[in-house]
C-alpha cells in the first residue's frame, strides 16, 4: 500500500542562467541554520567546482537538504545554461515538485521554457519565485503574465496553471506572497513549499526500487549513485540486484557497503533509508546514472527519461608536436581515452567514440561550452592533447535528405548595433523570425539559425556590440540542410621555422596581420602565430635575427616598437581555429597549429582538396 513521507519534501531550483538559483539556495540553507550565526560563508556555496567559481556559472547540479519546522527538504541546484540541460533532465527524476526562478526584470528566458517545459512533462507540481524584486527596473506584474502565457504555450494542466507564485530577493534574503507584505526572512517560500509541493509516495512493503539519477566521484570511496528510494527500504550490508529498463541484459548482483542521507552541504552516514529519501550510495564499482537498484526477490527496473542527443562534436587527438610531453604529466591515448570514458560516468549528455585510428576520440556534447568546460578541467588536471574545430552532427530523413540541428537565438541589443547583428547572422543563414522591444526598450531579435552558424560567433558579436548585447539560444530540433557558411574571412600567419620568436622577425611580421606571440615564445614550422590581414594564410619567419654587416652592429638599430600581441582565451582559440587546424592544449600553453606542420605537404592537400 502507498504511503505519502509528511516529514519529507523533494524539490528541485530551475531557472535560466543568472537569474538566481544559487543564491536562493545560499539563502535557504542560511535561514535554515545549517551555519553557524558567526560563520563566515562565500557567497555562491554551492558552486564548488573551481570553474564554476569563475565564470559564475552552475555546471553540475548539487544536493542539498535543510529543515523546516520538522520537514526535511532535499533540494536540488541545477544549472541554468543550455548546455547543461542533460544535468536538469535527469535530476527531476528525483523530485516531486520545481520551484521555477524567473528574473523579476528579464522574464521568462528560453532556457526557462526549456527546464519548465521537461517539470511539465513528468507532471511535476511547479512553485514560481519572482526573483530580484529589489531590482529598481523590476516589473513583476508583467513577469507574472508572461510566465502564464508561457505555461499555456506549454499546455500546462489546470492544476499547473493554478500554481502559487512567491515574490523573492535572494540576495537580500527576503520572500513574500504579496508585494509590499512585510517580510524579512524566506518563510513564505518554506511555507509554499511545504503547502504546494506533494510529499514523496511509494510501497514501504514492496521491494527496493532505487533510481540512480546522478553519479559523484570521491577518489577516496570510488563512485557514489545518488537516487531516490521509490519503493520498499535500502540498507546496509544488504544485497541488491542493479538493473536498467535501457538495458535488459545488465544484471548484477550487488552489496551496498555504506548509505547517506543529504544534511545541509554535508552527506550524513544512515543504516536504513525509506521511501521518499534522497540517499548517495557508494560501494559499487560499476553504478552507471539509470540503473534500479532493487531487492533481490522483486527485481523491476524503472525507466530512466531519454536525455537530449549531443548536436556538436570535436576530434580529441594525441598531441603529436614537436613540444609534444614538454608541459603535460598524461600524454599518451591510453590516458586521453581513459579519462574520456571516465566522463561518461558523470556526464549523461556527453558521447565518446573510438574513431580508426587508436591515436583520436569523437566527443560528442551539447554545445561549444560543454566541451570547452571538458577541456579546461581536463587541462588543470595535467592532460595534454589536441582538439579539432567543432561541428555539428548531421542526421538524415527516412528520404536520405540531409538534416542539421537548428538553434532559437534571442538577442538583446542596443538599437544602433542591431543592423550590423542581423546583417552578420544573415550571413551564417540565420533567420529573423521576430523582432519586438523589450523591457529597457532596445530591441529583442529572434533568428533561427543552423547550429553550426553559431561556431565561432560569440566573440565576434561582443565585439560588434562593443560588449553590450545578450545573446541566449536554445537547441529547435532538426531541419533541412541550409547550404554552406564562409566561416573566416581571414587566413592564419604560420611559423616558417622552427626556434624562439626575436623581436626583430617580429616586428617585420606584424605588418601582416594581428599577433598572437611574444619575443621569446618557442615555436615550430607549422604553428599559427597570428592572424592574416589576408583571405590566404601566409607564412613567416619571425625567428630571424638582424645580422651584422661591415657597416653597422646588429644592436645598434633604433629601437623596435612592437604591438602587444592577441592573448587569446580557451573559448576564443576553439572560435578561430579552422577545419585544417588543430588547438594544441597543455596545462600551461594553448597553441593552434596546422594539422599538417609541413609547407609542401599542405600546399599538396590543399590542391588535393580543390580539385577533388
Amino acid at each position: 500500500m502507498n504511503i505519502k513521507r509528511e516529514d519529507t519534501r523533494n524539490i528541485a531550483i530551475i531557472a535560466h542562467v543568472d537569474h538566481g538559483k544559487t543564491t536562493l539556495v545560499d539563502e535557504l540553507l542560511k535561514q535554515s541554520g545549517v551555519f553557524r550565526s558567526n560563520q563566515v560563508v562565500q557567497e555562491r556555496v554551492m558552486d564548488s567546482n573551481d570553474i564554476e567559481r569563475e565564470r559564475g556559472i552552475t555546471i553540475l547540479s548539487k544536493n542539498t537538504a535543510v529543515f523546516y519546522k520538522d520537514v526535511k527538504i532535499n533540494i536540488i541546484d541545477t544549472p541554468g545554461h543550455a548546455d547543461f540541460g542533460g544535468e536538469v533532465e535527469r535530476v527531476l527524476k528525483m523530485v516531486d515538485g520545481v520551484v521555477l526562478v524567473v528574473d523579476a526584470f528579464e522574464g521568462p528566458m528560453p532556457q526557462t521554457k526549456f527546464v519548465l517545459k521537461k517539470a511539465l512533462e513528468l507532471n511535476l507540481a511547479v512553485i514560481v519565485c519572482i526573483n530580484k524584486i529589489d531590482r529598481p527596473e523590476a516589473r513583476p506584474d508583467e513577469v507574472i503574465d508572461e510566465v502564464l502565457e508561457l505555461l499555456i504555450d506549454l499546455d500546462a494542466s489546470e492544476e499547473q496553471l493554478d500554481c502559487p507564485f512567491v515574490y523573492a530577493s535572494a540576495k537580500e534574503g527576503v520572500a513574500m506572497l504579496e508585494i509590499g507584505d512585510d517580510s524579512n526572512s524566506m518563510q513564505p517560500l518554506f511555507e509554499t513549499i511545504i503547502n504546494h509541493i506533494p510529499a514523496p509516495e511509494g510501497d514501504p512493503d514492496k521491494g527496493t526500487q532505487v533510481l540512480i539519477s546522478t553519479i559523484d566521484y570521491n577518489e577516496y570511496v570510488g563512485r557514489i549513485g545518488v537516487g531516490k528510494v521509490s519503493n520498499g527500504s535500502i540498507r546496509v550490508n544488504e544485497d541488491a540486484i542493479i538493473v536498467n529498463a535501457h538495458d535488459p541484459e545488465k544484471r548484477r548482483k550487488v552489496k551496498v557497503s555504506k548509505l547517506y542521507e543529504f544534511d545541509g552541504l554535508n552527506k550524513v552516514e544512515v543504516n536504513e533509508a525509506t521511501v521518499g529519501s534522497i540517499v548517495a550510495i557508494s560501494g559499487i564499482s560499476d553504478l552507471h546514472i539509470g540503473d534500479t537498484l532493487c531487492s533481490p526477490e522483486h527485481v523491476e527496473a524503472i525507466p530512466f527519461q531519454k536525455i537530449s542527443e549531443p548536436t556538436i562534436s570535436m576530434h580529441f587527438v594525441v598531441n603529436d608536436s614537436p613540444m609534444a610531453g614538454q608541459e603535460g604529466k598524461f600524454v599518451t591515448s591510453r590516458h586521453l581515452r581513459d579519462r574520456l570514458f571516465r566522463e561518461l560516468n558523470t556526464d549523461v549528455s556527453l558521447r565518446v567514440e573510438e574513431t580508426e585510428t587508436t591515436e583520436a576520440f569523437k566527443v560528442s556534447g551539447r554545445g561549444e561550452l560543454h566541451l570547452s568546460v571538458l577541456i579546461e578541467n581536463m587541462r588543470r588536471e595535467g592532460y595534454e592533447f589536441a582538439v579539432s574545430k567543432a561541428e555539428v552532427i548531421y542526421h538524415t530523413d527516412e528520404r536520405g535528405k540531409k538534416l542539421e540541428p537548428m538553434e532559437l537565438v534571442y538577442i538583446d541589443v542596443p538599437d544602433e548595433f542591431s543592423g550590423n547583428v542581423i546583417q552578420k547572422l544573415a550571413l551564417r543563414k540565420g533567420e529573423l523570425q521576430g523582432m519586438s522591444v523589450n523591457n529597457s526598450g532596445n530591441p529583442r531579435l529572434q533568428f533561427s539559425i543552423p547550429a553550426r552558424g553559431l561556431i565561432g560567433y560569440r566573440g565576434e558579436f561582443m565585439t560588434d556590440t562593443k560588449g553590450n548585447g545578450i545573446m541566449n539560444s536554445i537547441f529547435d530540433g532538426y531541419a533541412p540542410y541550409k547550404g554552406d557558411i564562409q566561416f573566416r574571412k581571414q587566413g592564419s600567419l604560420i611559423a616558417f621555422e622552427s626556434g624562439e620568436a626575436v623581436a626583430y622577425g617580429l616586428f617585420n611580421a606584424q605588418d601582416r596581420g594581428t599577433l598572437f606571440i611574444e619575443p621569446g615564445t618557442k615555436v615550430y614550422a607549422g604553428m599559427v602565430i597570428g592572424q592574416s590581414g589576408k583571405p590566404e594564410d601566409i607564412e613567416l619567419n619571425v625567428c630571424k635575427t638582424k645580422h651584422l654587416t661591415n657597416t653597422r652592429s646588429s644592436g645598434s638599430d633604433e629601437a623596435l616598437k612592437l604591438t602587444p600581441p592577441k592573448i587569446m582565451s580557451l573559448e576564443q582559440c576553439l572560435e578561430f581555429i579552422d577545419s585544417d587546424e588543430l588547438l594544441e592544449v597543455t596545462p600551461k600553453s594553448l597553441r593552434i597549429r596546422k594539422k599538417i606542420l609541413d609547407s609542401m605537404q599542405r600546399k599538396r592537400a590543399s590542391f588535393k582538396n580543390k580539385n577533388a
